[in-house]
């Protein structure tokens, strides 16, 4: 009996030879097909990452899976997302997913891409849940959301099916693999302008490569000196920016943006409850470590879609934002729309 393309694929990575162009679209299609064992796609995904992912293959990858994507269209321009890897380890609250609400609050559309943990303490969809969403909106419905409100949440399993068959494998493995970076490099949405948090800062060259690859415009990489996977209070933070075909690179840090250097430990959590806590309390405009860290990356959000010409502007206006409490309302008119949204499901 022939192989198949995995099992093909696991034969070369296993004697230290490349996988020949192509290779990585025959295994994917193969993966989300269903025609892949979970022991094959865990060793498949762990020889990935002993030799090292190449742009090019990434590419593949994320080529496959937007394909593939439940889509979700919008009449809005210059729409962003903030979903970042995940994976680093810190058990900050969901950074990402509060900043999502500041740049709606700015007026910048947001199609927020995420899922429950998988290996983080809480995911965009535990927090949003808790905080009142309904998430298994159809992709009419998560466009409604966008063109109402500025933000629709788009659940990555809703949209992403087909990825089913690497969760167990995922789950078991327990270590990041090339599925961490592919989540926020395939928003259904077909955003071109992003922030993207990395969880290491060998990936994110690597991550600018392939986003040019597949026609983005502005896309911020960001990984902390800490180890985060956000823009960091406590240590200057990396930067990898892709802006018109041109990636820079280049470090931040707090000061710049009038914001003092702080210890992070109050912003760790052990569940999506206490998230939603620190997350509810900024967005309504209480001042603290969490408002500040929001601020740094809604102000990256801000800017990358187009609304200020500086990260420096952005801060501020999404400090502006926080302090007038919107944010927190447009997250409870999502809430709220998205509930309307359930009861006409029937």
């Amino acid at each position: 009996m022939s192989k198949t393309a995995i099992q093909d694929a696991l034969d070369l990575l296993g004697d230290g030879h490349a996988m020949p162009e192509g290779m990585v679209t025959d295994v994917m299609n193969q993966i989300m097909d269903g025609e892949a064992t979970p022991a094959q796609i865990g060793g498949w995904l762990m020889a990935m990452k002993i030799r090292g992912e190449t742009a090019p293959q990434i590419t593949e990858a994320v080529n496959v899976m937007r394909q593939r994507a439940t889509r979700v269209n919008c009449d809005c321009t210059d729409i962003i997302d903030t979903c970042g890897t995940g994976g680093d380890g810190k058990g900050v609250f969901n950074v990402s997913t509060g900043t999502a609400f500041i740049a709606a609050a700015a007026g910048c559309p947001v199609a927020k891409h995420g899922n429950r943990s998988v290996s983080s303490t809480t995911g965009s969809a535990d927090v949003l849940e808790a905080g009142g969403m309904y998430l298994d909106l159809t992709p009419q419905q998560v466009a409604r959301c966008i063109e109402t409100l500025n933000i629709g949440f788009l659940f990555a399993p809703a949209h992403h099916g087909a990825t089913r068959h690497a969760v167990l494998p995922r789950k078991e493995l327990g270590v990041r693999t090339l599925f961490n970076l592919l989540g926020p490099l395939t928003n259904p949405a077909g955003t071109k302008r992003q922030v993207i948090g990395i969880f290491s800062k060998d990936w994110m060259r690597l991550a600018a490569e392939v986003m040019h690859n597949v026609g983005s415009e502005h896309v911020l990489f960001v990984h902390s000196h800490d180890g985060m996977d956000e823009i960091s209070l406590s240590a200057p933070t990396y930067l990898c920016e892709l802006k018109n075909g041109v990636v820079t690179e280049y470090s931040v840090q707090p000061e710049d943006f009038g914001i003092a250097q702080q210890d992070m430990t109050p912003l760790v959590v052990n569940s999506a409850s206490e998230s939603l806590h620190l997350i509810r309390n900024a967005l309504s405009g209480k001042p603290g470590p969490a408002a500040d860290i929001l601020a740094l990356n809604a102000g990256a959000a801000i800017y990358v879609a187009g609304q200020v010409s500086s990260m420096v502007e952005g801060v501020k206006q999404a400090q502006n934002i926080l302090n007038s409490g919107k944010a927190w309302t447009v997250w409870q008119q999502l809430a709220e729309l998205s509930q309307q949204m359930e009861r006409q499901h029937g």
